[in-house]
């Protein structure tokens, strides 16, 4: 087995790269990094230690280096960020070179392009994956599990936050990719709604949950992603007459106040050029440099913090002809498992299904993850990985 990470020094990569060499990951031959910058893949060769891991230089926009690169490998992971600009031009590329591919999520802009090369990929006997983290990708497969115990949906409803526990933090940090966080807060999103796509305002359908403890009472948005456009429309859960599908994010309440207030102040609109003394710019990259260098200046202030994440869905329908929930709840908590991993959830997932995809019969065709797992096998994986996952069914009608 021998999988390509493009992107393998960033963030999420260089996780999924330890995943994919740690002992929970049994029978890899091989991974190949490859990324534009020669000091993180460097970093990341001398922190793993792994004679299992190669790098390689590459910039992605050389399509003869890229073909190279693809040629060399099973299956190719997309790690570039999406907004970067090369979602479909990596896509396309292992469609023409005949090779597995998966990636992180296209946040909803690429998942219709991708999905409409669906019958390419089955006549050229090629297999794709989009949407493969944990948002998307977990959260995909949690939807699964709650539409498999129902006969019938109305509807399903998705959630994820996250919470820090300790001092607060002097320094903003992003949780993921910045064009990510800042596309999540500042584009309207699609939702499905009375049966069908819907585009709703940018932050709108706020919910407020009681949570347990560390969470609490959490304010929930309506945000900008991918799952709405595949889920209720997936075999095995549109037939079963689902009328609603949501999806629905809460960050950190200080970080929430802050990303808020960036794209009051314009950086939503993060990749469009400006005029400034001296040339024009891109407000992306003037955030970055800004959030760098104060990161470089109070680092040593930044405490340490204890993160807890959960990603739960609801699942309301009839099971046996009685109206039934059905909960799935995946929770992530401090564990020294994850020491190294910026995000072990996105890390790890990506792992997970990669492992599974080379594992099986290839199926041609592009998909989403809800169609391509089969639940409890992937959940049984999340769990080996410390993460306490439940599911509970209950019946809601009244006596």
């Amino acid at each position: 087995m021998r999988i390509l990470l493009l992107g393998g020094a960033g963030l999420m990569g260089s996780g999924t790269i330890r995943d994919l060499l740690s002992p929970l990951s049994p029978g890899l031959v091989e991974v190949i990094a490859a990324d534009t910058s020669e000091g993180r893949l460097q970093e990341l060769a001398n922190q793993l230690r792994d004679s299992r891991l190669q790098t390689r230089l590459l910039d992605v926009s050389h399509p003869e280096a890229l073909q190279a690169l693809l040629a060399d490998c099973d299956l190719c992971i997309n790690g570039v960020p999406t907004f970067a600009g090369f979602q479909m031009t990596i896509f396309e590329a292992c469609l023409a070179a005949r090779r597995t591919y998966v990636d992180y999520g296209g946040m909803g802009v690429f998942t219709v392009k991708q999905k409409a090369f669906h019958q390419r990929f089955v006549e050229a006997g090629v297999t794709a994956v989009i949407g493969l983290g944990a948002d998307p990708g977990l959260s995909n497969v949690i939807c699964r599990a709650c539409a498999d115990r129902l006969d019938t949906i109305e509807k399903i409803n998705l959630y994820w936050t996250s919470t820090l526990v300790g001092p607060e933090n002097p320094v903003l940090q992003a949780p993921y990719s910045l064009s990510t966080v800042l596309a999540e807060y500042a584009n309207p999103s699609q939702q499905f709604l009375d049966g069908e796509l819907r585009e709703v305002a940018a932050r709108g359908g706020v919910e407020v949950i009681e949570l347990p403890p560390p969470w609490g009472r959490t304010t929930f948005m309506f945000s900008q992603h991918s799952e709405p456009l595949t889920v209720p429309f997936a075999q095995g859960i549109a037939e079963k007459g689902i009328r609603e599908f949501t999806w629905r994010l809460a960050l950190p309440k200080r970080d929430h106040e802050a990303w808020v207030g960036l794209v009051r102040a314009g950086f939503g609109d993060f990749d469009n050029p400006i005029e400034v003394p001296g040339g024009t710019v891109k407000p992306l990259d003037v955030l970055q440099a800004v959030m760098a260098r104060q990161q470089a200046n109070l680092g040593h202030l930044i405490p340490s913090l204890e993160g807890h994440e959960l990603h739960f869905a609801t699942g309301v329908g009839l099971k046996d002809g009685r109206p039934t929930k059905v909960t799935v709840q995946v929770v992530g908590g401090p564990d020294p498992l994850y020491e190294g991993y910026v995000d072990a959830g996105t890390s790890m997932n990506m792992s997970i299904g990669a492992q599974q995809v080379l594992a099986s019969p290839l199926k041609p065709g592009v998909w989403a993850p809800e169609e391509y797992f089969e639940p409890d096998a992937y959940l049984a994986e999340v769990k080996r990985r410390r993460f306490k996952v439940s599911i509970k069914t209950e019946s809601t009608e009244v006596y």
